[in-house]
């Protein structure tokens, strides 16, 4: 049996690759992966700068790993709906193999690849997450709208197998036709996309990946269920792009973070509860892929946001006079990640706070994420918003100040992202404002000038918010 092995970018490895192992377990084997403009034309790949700095790093590694286990990955350009049907004539495959997508523009590109190439088996796999999305229902049959239910129903019916070795080798690529030959192209740099390289960005790879998991689990991993909170501390485990481009498996995260942290209960509870929570999110977009474009609870449509681009630059540069949001903004621009907690503030602070529609930080988070992921991203924006699955009551509203005391007592993230306040005293380092004139002169900074004043007072904004809430809201 001759397979086409189709690698979609978010299975970027070669251990734990069920489609993969399968095709070379049949008979001959065709690695292949396909440059589609949709995300590798230049003027595209240069709105995503990080992921796809992060994508081709993973590419290039893949490839060189699929070369030492005996075989080659193809690697062509073109629009994947007409590449992957012309292949796989041309290669006279016995069928095409690959990973399920959720998102639906990978389902509407997999419904045009299946209709186009007829007669050829297109087998999908499951394997993105570690139960299948839509598949976990309540006892009436409809979908979960609250986590813990969810939670309790996958503990319950989800088994979670071992994840599979790589293979010790492959079988060599048959030899490709000539017309096939032609359209190879080498595995592109972030140059070729119009890109230039950022040092800060997270290294990309099967290796890498391991290696990050490795050291969270034999270190900081024993207190992630306090750690994960603290902005200014390493405390997490720093695989979400990992588990976003598929560098490693759901299934082998979880195994191993399952066993490395069994003499520490709490710790290996609220990890493992992380990634049932990243399940949650593909499950939500599975039943309501609407959510990328519209609020999950319907209330929420026509919500009266506001247009104000003063604010949203100030929240984008990182320029708003909130120490922890700003830093966040700033994080995000110069290394592509955000830490959870401050992504939950400072999304709460452009929805709540200055009346921004989420969807503009949604789309900005998914421009400069390295993780950038459909489902979570929106989940967390949608929860932070109060408009989406098991959000937090739309009528709580984070105060920064409080959250950067309480998550950063020590201000060690503000510091790290925000120099000219870097010899504020703790009690200031949040409230700079409130400084006295005596510490502010001692530490440097000048408000309005070199550290800029609140753009908003948090009650003023927390009372516009609720009054506006309630009344679109009832």
């Amino acid at each position: 049996m001759r397979t086409l092995v189709w690698f979609r970018g978010k299975d970027l490895r070669v251990a734990d690759h069920a489609p993969l192992a399968d095709a070379a377990a049949a008979g001959e084997t065709i690695p292949l992966f396909v440059l589609d403009p949709y995300f590798f034309a230049p003027e595209r790949a240069r709105e995503i700068p990080h992921r796809m700095q992060y994508l081709v790093e993973s590419l290039a590694e893949l490839a060189r790993s699929i070369e030492k286990l005996g075989s080659r990955l193809v690697v062509v350009g073109g629009k994947s709906t007409e590449v992957v049907p012309a292949l796989a004539r041309e290669l006279g495959v016995d069928r095409v193999v690959g990973y399920r997508w959720t998102e639906p523009v990978g389902k509407e590109r997999d419904r045009r690849v299946t209709k186009a190439l007829a007669e050829i088996p297109f087998d999908l796999y499951d394997g993105e997450t570690l139960a299948t999305p839509g598949k976990l229902l309540t006892g009436s049959g409809t979908p979960f709208a609250v986590f813990t239910p969810f939670a309790n129903a996958f503990a319950k019916d989800v088994v979670v197998g071992a994840p599979r070795r790589a293979p010790r080798s492959l079988p060599p690529v048959p030899k490709l036709p000539r017309s096939v030959v032609a359209r190879e192209v080498a595995v592109p740099v972030p140059e070729d996309l119009g890109i230039t390289p950022n040092p800060r960005i997270v290294r990309g790879g099967e290796a890498a990946a391991r290696a990050r998991l490795r050291a969270f689990l034999r270190g900081p991993g024993a207190r992630y269920d306090v750690g994960r909170d603290l902005m200014g501390e390493a405390g997490t485990s720093r695989v979400s792009q990992d588990l976003k481009f598929g560098t490693i498996s759901a299934r082998a995260v979880f195994g191993h973070a399952k066993e490395a942290l069994a003499e520490h209960p709490k710790a290996r509870r609220a990890y493992l509860n992380e990634l049932v929570w990243r399940e949650f999110a593909y499950d939500v977009l599975e039943h309501r892929p609407d959510v990328l474009s519209e609020p999950f609870r319907p209330a929420w449509q026509g919500f009266p946001w506001r247009e104000d681009e003063a604010g949203w630059r100030a929240w984008v540069s990182g320029t708003t006079g909130y120490p922890v949001v700003d830093a966040s903004a700033r994080q995000l621009l110069t290394e592509g990640f955000v830490h959870n907690r401050a992504r939950m503030i400072t999304a709460s602070f452009l929805a709540k706070h200055l009346l921004v529609d989420f969807r503009r930080g949604e789309e900005h988070f998914m421009r400069f994420l390295t993780d950038g992921d459909w489902a979570a991203n929106d989940l967390g924006w949608q929860w932070s918003t109060g408009c989406g699955v098991d959000a937090q009551p739309w009528f709580r509203v984070f105060n920064p100040v409080l959250q950067g005391a309480k998550f950063d007592a020590r201000g060690a993230y503000v510091r790290r992202w925000l120099p000219e306040l870097a010899n504020l005293g703790d009690r200031w380092i949040h409230q700079p404002w409130e400084a006295p004139a005596a510490e502010l002169a001692r530490a440097g900074i000048v408000l309005g000038e070199t550290y800029p004043r609140p753009i908003v007072d948090h009650a003023f904004a927390r009372q516009r918010f609720l009054a506006t809430a309630k009344g679109h809201l009832g």
